[in-house]
């Protein structure tokens, strides 16, 4: 049987991994299986990554340069442009993005351009996974009529399975090797495989019972966590209304033991997850005639969010007596969470173009993005790119609002508050002795 020829590679450490796409999720993956053993081949189409690997050096956060240098030059971690290695790959694991078209369905073409290379280079005995967020139905409606199309056949010559990603950056606790694992196979031979070759790597793996059921998971993953964003989003604004601290309603809140699981209210929701997800699953399900309204009311409450964020700076710039048009507002952060340089679907993009469309003399500081780039979509940045200022006193001082969009850790809030006139706090950066200490006036979301 082919599920036990490619499981026995597996366990003879003779399987050799291909990953197609070396970024968050891809690099870390191919790393982990190269550190266990195995041999472990990236497929790039970026020049400049695949000569970083080669040279062992690492572009992802979450990989050190040392786990990327030990497994290059152990012979066990290489990257390539040449696609006809995937011939030589028992298993091939597709990490490449999932963006949304901008009428917000899925925009799967890159899946489908990763399926075409293996699909020409199928041979029998390869496993095939797709880790890539879709819409439920991608593996077996997209993926399996491809590779079948080349003649091969599903359990008897190839095996198709999906195990959606769960990568985490910037997170220190929850890695590659210690976050459990779904997968669902188009076949149960296909399952079986699928998880026998994620067991070398991570400590524990969740069959279920199709590629769908793991393809929805993913999804309900991440929808789950926009409802409850947009709900503390909506008790954010809510709060700033009736002049309540929203931060202290949910820290007791969260006091109870049972039933209650706090999330907390930001400038908008950034990465490529939770913005993109909750769309591919609403897409679905209208094909199925079916109206998601729960997903469709947490993106409109979300999506104000930059809005209402500008509000606040409106407001408290209104109250020193201070027009919008012509104040110098600076950014601390606009990477779209703490401590990662990921600026993906950043809601700081998005608050930029509102401050500047109001007239704003907007600057931002980022110690983990040096450099901001615009597309089309911005409409009223200039189309070049804007660079991170020093965070020297001349700066803070001579800012008419400090605007905090990302709690990066290395920045120094307590000299924040000792030299901005006017903070807006969408992080709850200042919490504590931070604030009550501070002598400047603080608007918290």
């Amino acid at each position: 049987m082919i599920k036990n020829e490619i499981i026995n590679l597996i366990k003879d450490k003779r399987a050799h991994v291909g990953v197609i796409g070396l970024g968050y999720v891809g690099l870390p993956l191919a790393t982990e299986f190269a550190g266990r053993g195995s041999r472990a081949t990236g497929f790039e189409v970026d020049l400049k990554k695949v000569e970083q690997i080669n040279a062992g050096q690492s572009y992802i956060g979450d990989v050190s340069t040392r786990q990327v240098k030990e497994a290059v030059d152990a012979g066990r971690l290489q990257a390539t442009l040449n696609f006809d290695h995937l011939k030589e790959c028992d298993a091939i694991i597709i990490c490449v993005p999932t963006p949304l078209r901008k009428t917000k369905e899925p925009d799967v073409s890159f899946i489908l351009s990763a399926a075409e290379e293996i699909k020409q280079r199928l041979r029998r005995g390869q496993l095939v996974i797709l880790e890539s967020t879709t819409y439920p139905g991608t593996t077996d409606e997209v993926l399996l009529p491809m590779l079948s199309a080349t003649g091969l056949k599903l359990d008897e010559d190839f095996l198709l399975a999906f195990s959606p990603e769960r990568v985490d950056p910037g997170n220190p606790e929850f890695q590659t090797h210690n976050i459990p694992k779904v997968v669902g196979g188009v076949t149960d031979d296909s399952t079986e495989a699928a998880a026998y070759l994620y067991s070398q790597i991570v400590n524990e793996v969740h069959s279920v019972s199709s590629a769908r059921v793991a393809e929805a998971a993913k999804l309900l993953e991440n929808t789950f966590r926009a409802v409850n964003i947009g709900m503390a989003n909506e008790m954010a604004r809510l709060c700033y209304a009736l002049g309540i601290d929203t931060w202290e309603v949910i820290r007791a809140a969260a006091t109870k033991p049972f039933g209650f699981m706090p999330f907390y209210p930001g400038p908008g929701i950034g990465g490529h997850c939770i913005p993109l997800d909750p769309h591919y699953l609403s897409w679905k399900a209208r094909q199925h005639g079916f109206d998601s309204r729960f997903i469709s009311l947490a993106e409109e409450v979300n999506s104000r969010m930059p809005e209402h964020v500008v509000q606040l700076v409106a407001d408290g710039l209104n109250d020193d007596r201070k027009a919008m048009n012509g104040s110098r507002i600076l950014l601390l952060g606009v990477a779209y969470k703490r401590d990662i340089d990921d600026v993906r679907e950043s809601p700081a993009l998005s608050i930029i173009d509102r401050l500047r469309s109001r007239g704003c003399d907007v600057r931002y500081h980022d110690p983990f993005v040096p450099e901001l780039s615009f597309d089309s979509a911005h409409t009223e940045s200039t189309g070049r790119p804007m660079l991170s200022v020093e965070l020297n006193d001349e700066q803070i001082e001579s800012s008419d609002c400090v605007l905090i969009v990302t709690n990066h850790s290395q920045i120094d809030y307590r000299r924040i508050i000792e030299l901005a006139p006017l903070i807006v706090d969408t992080r709850n950066a200042l919490n504590g002795d931070l604030r009550r200490d501070s002598r400047a006036r603080i608007i918290r979301l």
